[in-house]
């Protein structure tokens, strides 16, 4: 089993890359799991999308 990370800061910017792996890829996909993360700099909001993709 392999392991994928994928980390952005905008939720298209993880799909484009997602898609650009997937556009490729010849395997077997066991699972994806998706996280968005939210903290506060200052005013600023920050967010971080991220996916892991388990492959084989």
């Amino acid at each position: 089993m392999k392991v994928k990370l994928f980390d952005e800061g905008h939720e298209k910017d993880l799909e484009t890359a997602i898609n650009e792996f997937l556009s490729t890829f010849n395997g077997e996909i066991i699972d994806i799991k998706y996280c968005v993360a939210i903290s506060v700099f200052s005013e600023e909001q920050v967010f971080c999308f991220s996916a892991m993709i388990l492959y084989k």
